[in-house]
């Protein structure tokens, strides 16, 4: 049976945070929230986890991931960013955005769209993930909590609790959250195509 954490929207507690990260260094599948929605999130190289949240949402292991930063200079260090690109990240981060680059060689190379060597890359304005990734000091392999059938990541974490308490480490209630999707923006080969608009604005890349 998993751990479930109340934790507070604005004034995160510390000792639960660090104790949801804990969770996670021993190699734990944690369900957390994130501006658009709950996601499912894990160590970038626990592929044991990685397989138990595809499963969750019966994806291609390869499919639907992306890494949670916690600002620009831990992004860059993952994806191949240019400063034309790198200045429109910073007029729109942290946001509910997906950027999708070219992966640096920090990446492990399961991680990548296989074909494109591309990752997705977030950083989410959200205060509880936000001191999750200070208190990691990393990003997290993570993957929208939408359910197999469905089409927007869970909300509410009374009913995540109901599905998942006996196939996930952790479950942080961070509120109720609105239905919304991320706006996915491929960056990958230097030009801007904007696959999903969703809830960031894309005016600043049209």
């Amino acid at each position: 049976m998993s751990q479930f954490y109340y934790i507070h929207e604005e004034n995160p507690q510390a000792r639960l945070i660090n104790q949801a990260v804990e969770v996670l260094k021993q190699g734990g599948v944690i369900v957390y929230p994130t501006d658009s929605g709950y996601a499912l999130g894990c160590m970038i190289g626990n592929k044991n986890a990685m397989t138990k949240m595809a499963r969750i949402r019966q994806i291609d292991n390869d499919q639907n991931f992306s890494l949670m930063c916690r600002d620009l200079s831990e992004l860059a260090n993952f994806a191949k960013v240019d400063n034309q690109a790198y200045r429109l990240l910073k007029s729109c981060t942290p946001g509910p955005y997906t950027f999708i680059f070219k992966a640096s060689k920090e990446v492990p190379r399961r991680l990548q769209c296989e074909k494109k060597r591309t990752i997705g890359i977030r950083v989410p304005d959200n205060v509880i993930t936000l001191a999750l990734l200070e208190a990691l000091n990393e990003p997290l392999m993570s993957t929208s909590l939408v359910m197999p059938n469905e089409e927007f990541a869970e909300s509410d974490p009374e009913h995540i609790r109901d599905i998942l308490e006996h196939q996930v480490d952790a479950i942080v209630h961070g509120g109720y959250l609105p239905e919304k999707q991320t706006t996915v923006i491929d960056m990958s080969e230097g030009d801007i195509n904007i696959l999903r608009h969703g809830a960031g604005d894309t005016a600043a890349f049209e």
